[in-house]
């Protein structure tokens, strides 16, 4: 991957992570790595735990953000969950999966959009 990409993520995951801390989202972790992928987010909301993937892209010219979560992508997010829980056995309840899509206006404000649950295994 690019540098210019990486810093672009970095960027959408310091967006979202404002974002949901402002929604009342406690953030736990950032880039949790496991065995299928990488956890962007890891948050409390309520009495969920809350993995989260922020996808980010500086235009829609090659589709919304958020339409890069492909099938694959989605079984890649619900196993790289469901490791983290068993290697972290002290985290008890209900927890999900979801989606943050941002994309970069120039020149403008992030339009940033939060599908809960977006994810289901």
């Amino acid at each position: 991957m690019s540098r210019q990409k990486q810093a672009l993520g970095r960027w959408g995951e310091r967006q979202a992570a404002d974002y949901l801390a402002q929604r009342g989202y406690q953030i736990l972790g950032r880039n949790l790595h496991g065995t299928y992928g990488e956890i962007d987010l890891l948050a409390r909301h309520q009495a969920a735990l809350v993995f989260i993937e922020v996808k980010t892209r500086t235009s829609a010219r090659f589709g919304l953000p958020e339409e890069a979560i492909t099938p694959a992508k989605q079984q890649h997010l619900i196993h790289s969950a469901e490791e983290y829980l068993q290697a972290h056995p002290e985290l008890t309840g209900d927890w999900r999966i979801d989606v943050v899509s941002i994309l970069r206006q120039p020149g403008g404000p992030p339009q940033i959009l939060h599908f809960e649950n977006a994810v289901q295994g």
